[in-house]
């Protein structure tokens, strides 16, 4: 378990988070869970990012192409289920 130092800044308590722990913008939510203190990324920073770059997740894509498995999977087609008591939602 890492271990972080405690600090004042003025009238605020603070803490020095090691390197491998730091977040990313200006602030973090906190919540007290029992006798502990869970930090999280702000939502609106999170999605700020996420807007920024939306379509990286497709450069993490394996670059061979997928494998037979996948691919098969992706054509089959699924078999229509009957539901009779559906239909006269639909007409």
């Amino acid at each position: 378990m890492s271990k972080a130092k405690l600090f004042w800044d003025g009238r605020s308590q603070a803490v020095r988070l090691p390197e491998e722990f730091q977040f990313e913008g200006q602030e973090v939510d906190i919540e007290r869970v029992g006798n502990t203190l869970v930090l999280k990324p702000v939502v609106e920073q999170v999605k700020a990012d996420l807007a920024e770059d939306e379509w990286a997740w497709l450069d993490r894509l394996p670059k061979g192409g997928f494998d037979q498995d996948f691919i098969d999977a992706t054509e089959e087609e699924g078999v229509q289920q009957e539901r009779p008591g559906l239909d006269k939602l639909f007409k």
